[in-house]
């Protein structure tokens, strides 16, 4: 603020002088810097100003198109998992019909099974019968045989018995 200039004054008196009023001097140095600005850095400026702008709208274009490849990946993404969600849908089908299958096959085993066991069973049974019944139709022989040749003895004598073991040596000898 106590920059002086010399500049030409009106006054009454004509002339150069020294102008002491700081409001007038401040705004002819203001004006003078702004003119010598724009006279000599009228170049570096536009040229700074342009390399400005060319980087903002490289790095806009830049920008752009990371935004348009984050889009495709995010789409191609999205298809993906749509894709997945199908095909895990289709699995998880696929294994409840496979299990549905399987519990059906089991059951028809299962059931199969019992039926086998049960005529197995049953063939037991009817095998065990048999034998228990030729078993004891033996035994009822046996034992008829015993009974009558006890009663046979008590009524015949020696002699009874003696002929009955000539017919019985016969007989086992025409056989």
């Amino acid at each position: 603020m106590g920059t002086f200039f010399l500049v030409a004054a009106e006054a009454e008196s004509s002339g150069f002088g020294l102008n002491l009023d700081i409001l007038e001097t401040n705004l002819i140095n203001l004006a003078i810097i702004i003119g010598v600005l724009i006279y000599f850095g009228r170049g570096f400026l536009g040229k700074t100003l342009s390399e400005r702008k060319a980087g903002i709208e490289t790095a806009i274009k830049e920008a752009e198109q990371r935004k348009e490849k984050a889009a495709a990946a995010l789409a191609e993404q999205q298809q993906k998992l749509a894709q997945a969600q199908t095909e895990a849908t289709r699995l998880r089908t696929e294994a409840s019909q496979r299990a549905e299958a399987l519990r059906a096959d089991i059951l028809k085993q299962a059931d199969a099974d019992v039926v086998r066991m049960k005529a197995a069973a049953a063939q037991d049974i009817t095998t065990q019968q048999d034998r228990v019944m030729s078993e004891l139709r033996q035994r009822i022989a046996e034992l008829a045989v015993q009974k009558s040749e006890e009663q046979l003895r008590a009524q015949v004598g020696d002699a009874g018995h003696r002929l009955i073991d000539r017919s019985i040596a016969m007989i086992g000898d025409v056989s």
